[in-house]
């Protein structure tokens, strides 16, 4: 009985521990929030490329080793989830150095935000000049997620693991962006 009282107040009525570990419903809310956030992001971003992806980008000259376009839908799906499950991981910890890694990757979600809009929204008003811009941005992500992953790995280990696939992709897609603002 009394092993059970202790582990009662330890993990108090609402099922969370003295750590301050959120319970289980909290847990699923911050996930779906996290979730949302991501999937805001690929949303707005495919209203801002869906017209363009078979506009101007069509007659662009893209790089030669340019994936078809058939597969940006699926794996940006596998990275949102991910990137979403990555944070989740670090917030419900509860870590005090959690606020700080989480702003950081607000930033980098932030600046994926701008990217498909300023590249793919803008080009038929600014041309080339919104490619560059464009690789202006994504090069500042490729720093955001890495600082992400940084500070992510310590507070949780699959956190930074679940975030390296997407800074592959955004150094691969780097690699497009900059073939695209040098040769259009």
């Amino acid at each position: 009985m009394e092993a059970h009282s202790e582990s009662f107040s330890r993990t108090g009525a609402s099922g969370s521990s003295k750590r301050g570990t959120p319970g289980t419903g909290a847990q699923i809310l911050g996930l779906l929030v996290l979730l949302g956030a991501s999937f805001a992001v690929a949303a707005i971003g495919g209203l801002s490329s869906a017209s363009n992806v078979d506009g101007w980008y069509v007659t662009a000259d893209k790089a030669p080793w340019s994936p078809p376009n058939w597969l940006f839908g699926p794996a940006w799906t596998f990275l949102y989830t991910a990137m979403a499950v990555a944070a989740w991981l670090v917030w419900r910890t509860r870590d005090r150095r959690a606020p700080k890694a989480l702003k950081v990757y607000a930033v980098q979600l932030t600046l994926n935000f701008l990217w498909t809009p300023v590249f793919f929204g803008l080009y038929p008003f600014l041309g080339s000049a919104a490619l560059w811009i464009a690789l202006l941005i994504i090069v500042s992500m490729i720093g955001a997620i890495i600082w992400t992953i940084a500070l992510f790995r310590p507070i949780s280990g699959w956190a930074g693991i679940l975030l390296v696939p997407y800074l592959a992709w955004v150094l691969f897609a780097t690699t497009l962006n900059a073939w695209m603002a040098f040769n259009n």
